[in-house]
This record gives structure tokens, sequence and C-alpha cells, in this order.
């Protein structure tokens, strides 16, 4: 009886704080002036808020910067993940369960605890305020997670298809190329949601790896929106906006995909 009812409330405060961005990116500059933060704006200046955004400040090679660090990562991750997964669920050697183990036990480790010993391995390494460096470095902390992921799936998966494919005297490779690779799509299109999703939102490493414009992530370079001396909240908020779009759209691509990833891990036994 108190679903119906909570439900909506519930829904209404998860989303006024997306509701609260997307009416500031429409307000005029002079409602923020006059302290109209949560009135109900003066008039619509969307059209010239999001003009502004792109012509006055360098977003779009920010989410052009995002890309390129998105994209290879979940690439990379992803083709790691199938991999090591594989070898985790499928074979059984010495030390196999430790081994496991540290991908599982790099998971709980803070980043802020590696903020230091990653920095100044960048510097190092010549990777400091690259893009090669964000992705590289993405891709070693997002694999940990991927392979969990990838290792629980491919335990549920009919072992006797693998036991066949074997007796038939089919080569290791092609068995996990023509017969475990196929069933393991929905998990692939579930997992590259989430990593683009989990990349793309990243705050912290862009924050730490990178300084200038050329290897900037959007995430990092909305602050750069604002002013020296006046914070421009309504360029900020369009920008936010502009730079939630990738992962939602990415979302409802692949969102048949997505849920029946998601559900089939659910259901194995």
């Amino acid at each position: 009886m108190a679903y119906p009812l909570l439900l909506p409330i519930a829904l209404i405060v998860w989303l006024l704080p997306l509701i609260g961005v997307a009416v500031t990116s429409v307000r005029p500059v002079a409602d923020l002036a006059a302290g109209n933060y949560f009135g109900l704006p003066s008039g619509f200046a969307g059209v010239e808020n999001y003009t502004a955004v792109f012509r006055d400040s360098p977003i779009g090679l920010y989410i052009l910067n995002s890309f390129k660090v998105t994209v290879p990562t979940v690439i990379g991750a992803v083709a790691l993940s199938c991999l090591s997964g594989f070898a985790l669920a499928v074979y059984r050697f010495r030390g196999g369960t430790v081994l496991f183990f540290l991908f599982v036990a790099g998971n709980f480790i803070p980043f802020q605890i590696l903020m230091v010993p990653v920095r100044d391995l960048t510097l190092s390494m010549g990777l400091y305020d690259t893009v090669t460096g964000l992705v590289l470095f993405h891709v070693a902390f997002q694999t940990g997670f991927c392979t969990l992921f990838m290792r629980n799936f491919i335990v549920g998966l009919p072992f006797a298809l693998i036991e066949a494919a074997r007796v038939e005297g089919v080569s290791e490779w092609r068995i996990f190329r023509f017969v475990v690779l196929p069933l393991m799509r929905p998990a692939i299109a579930a997992l590259s949601v989430l990593i683009f999703t989990f990349v793309w939102n990243d705050y912290f490493w862009a924050t730490v790896l990178v300084q200038g414009q050329q290897a900037m992530p959007v995430t990092a370079g909305l602050y750069s929106l604002n002013g020296q001396w006046v914070a421009a909240w309504h360029l900020v908020s369009a920008g936010s906006l502009v730079a939630a779009l990738p992962p939602v759209a990415m979302f409802f691509l692949m969102q048949r995909h997505f849920i029946a990833g998601l559900t089939l891990g659910a259901t194995k036994g």
C-alpha cells in the first residue's frame, strides 16, 4: 500500500540534484548575480548558456580527451579480463587461488593511498600529464574488478562444452575464441557499460595525473568554466549536463545487453 506512495517521493528526492543542475543551466546570469539560486528562473537562457559553454571554453577538447581515455580503457580492461577470467575459471594450477585473491584484494585498496606513488611513477616513466598515462593506469586499476566479474561469470558456464571441445582436439585458444567468448557477450556488454561509466566520471585520477588542457578529461576540465573571481554556475551546470550525455547514451544503446548480462550472471546456480 505504501509502495505506490513512497516510490514517487523517493524518485523526486533522488532527482532533486539533477533537477537543480538542469534549472541552473537555463537560468540567466542576472538571476545568479541577484542571489536567485533556488527560485524560479526569471527567464530562459538555455540556448545562450549552452552556446557559451562551447564558445568560451575548451569543453569540446575535454570531451574528446575523455573519449580518448575511456574507449581504450574499456577495450583494454575488458580484453585482459576476458583472458585472465578464462584462465582463473577454467584451469586449476598451484597458486591459482592466491592469484585470484590478489585480483580481488586490489579492489579494496583506497586510491588515495596510491596517489603519491602512482604520481611519482608516471613522472619517472614520462607519462605524467598524458592521455597514455591515464589510459594505462585506468586499465591497471579496472582490470582487477573486471577479472573478478568475468571469472565468476565463466565459472557459471556449462563446463561440459569445454570438455567436449577438448575431446574433439580443439586447441585452448580456439575453445576460448569460439566456445567461451560467444557465451560471454552479455557479460562483456554489461561490463563495458560499467567501466565506461566509471572511467568517464573519474575525477580523482584526472586531477592527480593531468594538469594541462591537452590531456585533461571533461570531469576535471569543468572547473575551468568558472571565472577567476566569479563562479559561473550557469555555465558549469550546462557543461555538467553535456558531459553526462555520453554515459547516458551508452547505457541506453546497450540497455538490452546490459540487463541481460546482469540477470544472466545473477541466475547462475
